[in-house]
């Protein structure tokens, strides 16, 4: 994959981060102009063609001819809306069970020492806002993006707005259960744990468990 793709992909990551970590864009949101954009990203003007394509793929942005580039609904979640939340979940945890026990696998055989360092410091931080009863949505993000980073595989990062999505649904839909929390705070341990050891057969069965955990919490409670 050319430089030019890798930019493009880490463009598209800042303005999902934009979005789902600093809210400075809202569902309905227009987008700044490119050119002004562009600058403010410090990337070229096809470059950033390129993120916003990358980003309309998965439905967080779309394009109005001849008005612009809006944020969607399918970005933000209006967590009073549960029928709304729960469309398309499992379908969602399913790819994510195809997908990212895989990721696992070969973050424990490629991660780098800094690499591995930053996947605990991301899972540390999922548990710290588990026990304090807060909203980890952000935090299980990064872990997951950390360990999706830590494959070294260029095309696993079009993946991670997909995965954000699910992660951001379910937690609206599991928060309140301490049960499914505290299953979430072992499973990462064990990731962590799998992943520091570079046991690539012991991390990817872990993140299975977690998916399965993960999913079993969502059929509970959207009964």
């Amino acid at each position: 994959m050319g430089n030019s793709s890798r930019l493009a992909d880490s463009t598209a990551n800042q303005i999902l981060k934009m979005i789902e970590e600093e809210e400075r864009f809202s569902v309905g949101d227009k987008l700044p102009n490119e050119n002004d954009f562009a600058a403010e990203l410090g990337v070229s003007r096809s470059t950033l063609r390129e993120a916003v394509k990358i980003l309309t793929t998965y439905g967080i942005l779309e394009i109005k001819r001849g008005k612009g580039t809006f944020v969607t609904s399918n970005t933000i979640i209006d967590s009073n809306d549960l029928s709304d939340i729960t469309s398309g979940l499992d379908d969602l945890f399913e790819m994510r069970l195809m997908f990212e026990p895989d990721c696992a696998y070969y973050a424990a055989l490629r991660a780098t020492d800094e690499e591995i360092r930053i996947i605990c410091e991301c899972g540390e931080a999922v548990e710290k806002k588990i026990l304090s009863g807060e909203d980890r949505t952000v935090e299980e993000q990064k872990f997951h993006e950390s360990i999706a980073n830590a494959t070294h595989n260029a095309f696993v990062k079009q993946f991670i707005p997909i995965i954000f999505n699910a992660i951001k649904k379910g937690v609206v839909v599991m928060m309140k259960d301490s049960d499914v929390s505290k299953d979430n705070m072992s499973d990462d341990r064990l990731i962590m744990d799998f992943i520091k050891k570079r046991n690539p057969d012991g991390a990817r069965t872990a993140m299975r468990l977690h998916i399965i955990h993960a999913m079993e919490g969502l059929q509970k409670n959207q009964n």
